[in-house]
């Protein structure tokens, strides 16, 4: 038997807003998947833990963070720069989106400057 995470009353919150905006199978707290001609609560959205698998597999990779968060535990790469966890997008990701446009920018510089420095040495 797999054994899913247990989801925080914070993380719960989550869940339930990202089914509440993304899953197409959920209407006024019901499931369309399990109605049999009668309405069927969301087993999702009342339960602790991540039991839906079309939830799983279908609508939770919408919110990235909350995915990265609940099931990619093990593909989550800490930044160099701030040490959060982030879901890489390569193997050679080492910041997170939010330090790595700031990274780029003070390499480019680094580049530039050191490049300005060895063409003035060549005229000289």
């Amino acid at each position: 038997m797999r054994r899913y995470k247990r989801l925080t009353p914070d993380t719960y919150r989550s869940v339930n807003a990202v089914i509440k905006q993304y899953c197409c199978n959920y209407y006024d707290g019901n499931c369309i998947l399990l109605d049999s001609g009668y309405p069927c609560t969301c087993p999702q959205s009342i339960s602790y833990s991540l039991l839906c698998k079309w939830f799983r597999d279908n609508v939770l990779p919408n919110d990235r963070k909350l995915y990265g968060e609940l099931l990619i535990a093990e593909k989550r790469k800490k930044c160099f720069v701030c040490g959060k966890y982030f879901i890489a997008n390569s193997n050679r990701a080492k910041y997170c989106s939010d330090c790595r446009e700031r990274i780029t920018r003070l390499q480019a510089a680094q580049r530039k400057r050191k490049q300005r420095e060895m063409s003035r040495l060549r005229t000289v």
